[in-house]
């Protein structure tokens, strides 16, 4: 029997979240953008100086523990930004990620319930996201009550753009 827990991560778990990242973008997305990109994004996303940075706005980290082995994280922000745009208090769902040897043991399904639990316990109306359009996490967001609201195409820099579905789960 799988005995799965979530923890608050804590700024010290920054050398953790790199390393399930690193673990999980070369299958999540080695077959929709080139390994250059890979590299540029988890440097820009998941160095100590951009983790930290993070940290510092308020950005709520989670850790999956499956059978004593970390295997996930999420991250979670209030986004006032999209106030903006007519929601009264949105949350963003910023990171979510499961190591390949993790999928289908529910690991996902707990952090992403962890973390509209979180967004719902800030009084938050709803959650929501940015997901690649060619992503296999699109469905499983679809089949988790996630709406997609639009679709952008956003420059990172150095001649690379993330091409995404912004989806969102009213609560």
């Amino acid at each position: 029997m799988n005995q799965l827990t979530i923890r608050p991560a804590k700024l010290e778990d920054r050398v953790l979240i790199r390393s399930i990242s690193e673990r999980t973008w070369p299958s999540t997305y080695g077959h929709i953008i080139s390994q250059e990109q890979i590299d540029f994004m988890l440097d820009w996303m998941y160095s100590d100086e951009s983790l930290a940075e993070q940290f510092s706005k308020g950005h709520q980290f989670f850790i999956a523990n499956l059978n004593g082995e970390d295997v996930g994280f999420c991250s979670v922000s209030a986004e006032p930004r999209d106030n903006e745009l007519g929601n009264q208090k949105a949350y963003k769902l910023n990171k979510l990620y499961v190591l390949p040897t993790a999928h289908g043991t529910g690991t996902g399904k707990t952090l992403l319930n962890k973390a509209i639990e979180t967004a719902k316990d800030a009084k938050a109306t709803s959650l929501f996201l940015q997901v690649n359009k060619h992503n296999n996490a699109y469905t499983f967001y679809l089949k988790n009550g996630f709406k997609k609201e639009s679709e952008f195409k956003f420059d990172i820099g150095n001649g690379f753009y993330m091409d995404d579905y912004v989806m969102r789960l009213n609560f």
